[in-house]
């Protein structure tokens, strides 16, 4: 059976983005010599999942960040791209990750965003959670986690902090 984790950096008040959905909060911890355990990570993973407004954030960081890497997106709209490793879905969650188990994926990110990651947590397909706390307090924008989602006993597993005071926590589900 696959896993799914969701891999994703915070602000300590709890949101992803800026409301117009920017992250550039995020550059404080990227200006920094670390990687907070990227590189292994990706490395760690057979498949993505995203959705259509984090697929077409990822487009505008120049290169595909996720190369050599099946990343289905999830949307309602009619999206086109040429890569070969790009696949669109409308299906529900469920049945795309039976699918994807089906083609020997184990390790599958879920890359969010918070619409995606909600009914994720939903269907209750998120077995790790690892989240990356950065030191930035927003005030408002997109939450981590929007209602309704079900409760959730986690356990954890790790926890990693980092001179830039980014926390980095690892949670498996109980």
């Amino acid at each position: 059976m696959a896993n799914v984790i969701l891999y994703i950096a915070t602000s300590l008040d709890g949101y992803i983005a800026r409301k117009d959905g920017s992250i550039d909060w995020l550059s404080m911890v990227e200006a920094s010599d670390t990687d907070y355990g990227y590189a292994d990570f990706y490395q760690s993973v057979d498949a993505l999942v995203m959705g259509s407004r984090t697929y077409e954030q990822a487009l505008g960081f120049g290169d595909w960040p996720y190369p050599g890497k099946p990343s289905y997106v999830f949307t309602t709209r009619n999206l086109t791209s040429e890569r070969k490793d790009v696949i669109f879905t409308s299906a529900k969650p469920d049945t795309v990750i039976r699918e994807m188990e089906a083609q020997g994926f184990t390790r599958i990110w879920l890359v969010g965003g918070a619409e995606l990651t909600a009914v994720f947590l939903r269907f209750r397909l998120v077995d790790e959670y690892i989240i990356s706390v950065v030191p930035t307090i927003l005030g408002g924008g997109i939450p981590l986690f929007l209602p309704p989602i079900p409760e959730e006993k986690l356990k954890l597993v790790e926890l990693q902090q980092y001179p830039t005071g980014l926390v980095q926590l690892r949670y498996r589900r109980k």
